[in-house]
C-alpha cells in the first residue's frame, strides 16, 4: 500500500510525543526548571520564588513527587529538584534519587525559603524557578510545554534564550496535518518497524505501572475496585488496567510512563485499554502497533485543538483515542472510527479538569467506558447525529467543536475551578 502525504509526518509526531516521564508531569517540570536553575547559580541556593500560571499550581497542588518520600506540592517540586534533579534526564529529572538526596530535600524545605507567586499574563503553561544565594542569582524558564526551557540567566547573563513562541524542538511538526481520515489510512499502510521502538516501550512501561496499580495500596485504588465489583470482562479489564496506572502515578509510584499529549494519565488511557482488547484477541504485535498508533494518534489530534492544559478532562480525549484504537482493532476502519469518536465525545465532553490527584484514576475509568459505549453504539446501529448538542456532521467539525468549547468556552470555568482550589 502506498504511504499517506503526510506519513513521516506521523512517524515524527510519533516520536515527539510517546516520550517516558516519572511522575505527574507538571510537578516533575517545576523540578527540571530547578535543576537547571541550581546549576546555573552553582551553588546551595539560600531562598528560591518559583512563578507558575494557574494550570501549573492546579495541577501540582495534590499531586505525590516521585522519589520524595511522599511530599506533595509545588515547594516539594522545586526543593526535589534543586536538591536532587538530574536536569540532562528531562521528565525524569528525579529518576536517580538516592535515600541520601530525599534527605537533603527535607533540609532545603526547612533551610531555603521557597515562595511560589502565580504568574501575570494569559498563559495556559508558565514556570519561572529563580534561585538566590548570597549576592548571585539564577532563573530558569519553560513555556508552553514540559521541556521547553526558553531562558536560563545568572545575575545578569543570560546563559540560553529561545523565542518563548518557538517550541523548542519538542512540536517541531505541524500538528494540523492530522485529520481522523489520514490516521486510519496512516495505520493501515504503517511499516511497523517505523515506531517499533516507540511502541513496544509504550507496552512495556504503561503495562507495568498498571500492573503495579492493580496490586493495590496506590490512591483510591479505583482499578482494584474495578476489578473487584464488575468482575474479569474484557471491557472491565481495560477500564481497570489504564486507572490502575493512574493510581499509582498519581500517587508517587517512581515507575515511569510513556506519555501522550505532555500527559502520563492520558499516555496510559490511550494505549492500556487498547492493549488489553488486544491480549484478549490474541492480535499480533503487528495488529497492536497499527491499533496503538490510531489511538495516540487520535488522542493527539484531538488535544491539538484543546491545548496541553485546560479546564476541559484530558483523559476524554484520551479516552476517546482508545475507542478508536480499539474500533479499528476489532475491524473498523474510517466510518466506524469517526462514529466512535463523535458518539464518545457527545457523552462526555463536559468532564472538568480540576488538577491531577487521585480521582483521575475514576476520571479515565468514566473516559474508557463513554468511549467503549460510543463504539457499540455505532456497531449496533445507533449514533448521535448533527445539531444534537456539539455534535455536527463530519467528525473534524465535531472534533473543531470540541477544541473550540475547551479552549475557549471553558476559559472561566478554568479560572473558577483555580479560585475553588485555593479557597478564594
Amino acid at each position: 500500500m502506498d504511504r499517506t502525504p503526510h506519513y513521516d509526518s506521523y512517524v515524527k509526531i510519533l516520536e515527539e510525543e510517546l516520550i517516558p516521564a516519572m511522575g505527574c508531569t507538571e510537578p516533575i517540570a517545576i523540578a527540571l526548571a530547578a535543576a537547571k536553575a541550581r546549576t546555573a547559580l552553582g551553588t546551595v541556593p539560600e531562598q528560591c520564588r518559583v512563578e507558575v500560571s494557574g494550570n501549573i499550581i492546579k495541577n501540582v497542588k495534590a499531586v505525590t513527587v516521585p522519589n520524595t518520600g511522599g511530599l506533595k506540592g509545588i515547594e516539594a517540586a522545586a526543593a526535589a529538584g534543586l536538591a536532587a534533579g538530574r536536569e540532562d534526564l528531562e521528565l525524569e529529572v528525579l529518576s536517580q534519587v538516592t535515600p541520601e538526596d530525599i534527605d537533603a530535600m527535607h533540609r532545603l524545605l526547612e533551610t531555603c525559603e521557597i515562595r511560589v507567586v502565580p504568574a501575570g499574563g494569559d498563559r495556559i503553561f508558565y514556570i519561572n524557578v529563580t534561585v538566590l544565594a548570597g549576592e548571585h542569582s539564577a532563573c530558569c524558564e519553560i513555556v508552553d510545554f514540559h521541556t521547553n526551557v526558553t531562558r536560563i540567566q545568572k545575575d545578569e547573563t543570560v546563559l540560553f534564550q529561545a523565542d518563548a513562541n518557538d517550541k523548542g524542538g519538542e512540536e517541531q511538526t505541524d500538528r494540523s496535518v492530522l485529520s481522523v481520515k489520514e490516521i486510519i489510512e496512516f495505520a493501515d499502510c504503517l511499516d511497523v518497524s517505523d515506531v517499533a521502538e516507540l511502541l513496544s516501550r509504550q507496552v512495556a512501561c504503561n503495562s507495568a505501572i498498571s500492573a503495579e496499580g492493580l496490586k493495590g495500596g496506590w490512591g483510591a485504588e479505583i482499578g482494584k475496585t474495578l476489578r473487584e465489583v464488575y468482575g474479569d470482562d474484557v471491557a472491565v479489564r481495560a477500564k481497570a488496567a489504564a486507572a490502575a496506572g493512574a493510581d499509582a502515578r498519581m500517587s508517587g509510584c517512581e515507575m515511569p510512563v510513556v506519555i501522550v499529549s505532555g500527559s502520563g494519565n492520558q499516555g496510559m488511557t490511550a494505549s492500556l485499554p487498547v492493549i488489553e482488547y488486544a491480549r484478549d484477541m490474541g492480535a499480533s504485535e503487528e495488529e497492536l502497533y497499527r491499533a496503538l498508533a490510531v489511538a495516540n494518534l487520535v488522542t493527539i489530534h484531538q488535544k491539538t485543538g484543546i491545548g496541553r492544559l485546560s479546564a476541559f478532562c484530558g483523559a476524554v480525549s484520551a479516552g476517546c483515542g482508545a475507542a478508536a484504537g480499539i474500533a479499528y482493532l476489532r475491524g473498523g476502519r474510517y466510518d466506524v472510527v469517526a462514529h466512535t469518536i463523535a458518539n464518545t465525545l457527545a457523552i462526555c465532553s463536559g468532564m472538568i479538569c480540576d488538577g491531577a490527584k487521585p480521582s483521575c484514576a475514576a476520571k479515565i475509568a468514566s473516559a474508557i467506558d463513554a468511549g467503549l459505549m460510543g463504539y457499540h453504539m455505532y456497531i449496533s446501529g445507533h449514533q448521535f447525529v448533527d445539531g444534537e448538542g456539539i455534535i455536527r456532521k463530519g467528525v473534524e467539525n465535531t472534533i473543531g467543536n470540541v477544541g473550540r468549547l475547551a479552549r475557549l468556552g471553558m476559559r472561566g470555568t478554568d479560572e473558577e475551578i483555580l479560585d475553588i482550589m485555593v479557597g478564594r
